[in-house]
């Protein structure tokens, strides 16, 4: 087993000051509603308080959240998501990621980048694939991209949100191998983040298999969890439509590993579930209902991992 992290206590969350629907992402993200709309104001509000309670349960349980804050101007609808722009890497590098919406292009900020670094973390390395976007080619982060840390694999579905070229592109550069495949809903549309159907932690996966419908590509990812010691912890499509893929493994100060999901897919999980998934981690899980039903992600798009070292 390598001895690189899966699990890091560092955590990147930025408080929207804008959280709002917005029809540019609802283009190809399913998971987007308008029902039962809230104000412009009230949805702002509302998700302002999710977040902030989402911070103080994962600070009361010892993990290290770095809050930054989002600009008033310009307006970013998405800012609560910020893992899709950026990624922190162990061997002190920094990633920067092409997105598919413009309003989205406006998240990656320079202040968010210095307020990590002045945290207590170096890097002194840049990997910018931003340029794509006038390519059209778009890879959102840890959004498209599950990371396998221990194993330098990354795992993929492709949509128009992830491209496979670049995908093998950065893979290149940072020395990962990548492992793609191809997941729709029950709707048959491209699913439009690899992480709301799938969640690696250090010794699990928790995946919807059902969304992967090529048996070959299915056989090929259990083959590889197999191989890379992960239990497999299958989830159904309702499952995946209440954000039950979008977890992320952290730790806290004491070591522990904590598996961070919302509170909506903590009570879409079965008894069995939570029983297989607590032998491997404790499990936390914060209400954040405003945020997953108008900006289509949940706990995981909002934590952006630091694994860069420390000063």
């Amino acid at each position: 087993m390598s001895n690189r992290q899966q699990t890091t206590s560092h955590i990147l969350m930025v408080r929207p000051a804008h959280f709002a629907f917005n029809e540019e992402t609802a283009a190809n993200n399913a998971f987007q509603s308008r029902d039962g709309a809230l104000s412009a104001e009230m949805m702002r509000k509302q998700a302002v308080k999710e977040f902030d309670e989402m911070v103080r349960r994962l600070r009361e349980a010892g993990v290290d959240v770095l809050v930054a804050r989002d600009s008033s101007r310009p307006i970013k609808p998405d800012a609560v998501f910020p893992n899709n722009w950026i990624t922190f890497h162990q061997e002190g590098f920094i990633v920067t990621y092409p997105m598919f919406a413009p309003t989205r292009r406006r998240e990656r900020r320079r202040t968010v980048i210095d307020a990590v670094l002045s945290a207590g973390f170096s890097s002194d390395k840049r990997v910018n694939l931003e340029f794509n976007e006038r390519l059209n080619r778009f890879l959102e982060g840890t959004g498209s991209i599950i990371f396998d840390h221990q194993n330098r694999l990354a795992y993929a579905c492709i949509s128009p949100r992830t491209d496979s070229e670049l995908l093998t592109d950065l893979c290149e550069r940072i020395h990962y191998r990548p492992v793609v495949f191809n997941a729709v809903d029950g709707k048959e549309q491209d699913i439009y983040h690899t992480n709301v159907m799938m969640a690696l932690g250090e010794t699990f996966v928790v995946i919807c298999l059902d969304s992967v419908r090529d048996a070959q590509e299915r056989a090929m990812l259990l083959e590889t969890f197999q191989a890379t010691g992960k239990q497999v912890i299958d989830i159904t499509l309702d499952q995946m439509n209440r954000f039950a893929g979008n977890m992320l493994q952290v730790r806290n100060s004491a070591g522990e590993t904590i598996l961070v999901m919302s509170e909506q897919a903590y009570q879409s999980l079965t008894p069995l579930q939570i029983a297989e998934l607590e032998k491997h981690t404790r499990l936390l899980y914060s209400p954040i209902t405003t945020i997953e039903t108008y900006g289509g992600g949940s706990a995981r798009c909002m934590m952006a991992e630091i694994f860069l070292p420390a000063v």
